[in-house]
């Protein structure tokens, strides 16, 4: 048990420092949230610095990850039939 339980802390502290997914962020008063339009993304975030698609494991078109610089943090959305799908932000 000696060994689980630092490396449960390493985990836990690469996890914490990677990156987090989430179901909303916010800019400034206003939220995004996933399932929102990417027209709202866009009208809170502006442009995306880069877009790239996300291929299924057969390379068919399932959606597109925009990347976006928010203060010292990356974001990262998903954004697959016009709407928010996933939102992950890298520190």
């Amino acid at each position: 048990m000696r060994i689980a339980t630092p490396l449960m802390l390493a985990v836990t502290l690469l996890a914490a420092t990677s990156g987090h997914a989430a179901e909303s962020y916010a800019f400034g008063n206003r939220v995004l949230i996933v399932g929102d339009s990417a027209g709202k993304l866009i009208e809170l975030a502006g442009s995306p610095v880069h877009k790239e698609p996300v291929e299924n494991k057969f390379g068919a078109h399932e959606a597109e990850r925009w990347e976006f610089r928010r203060d010292e943090k990356t974001l990262f959305v998903t954004i697959r039939d016009g709407k928010v799908f996933q939102i992950d932000e890298v520190y």
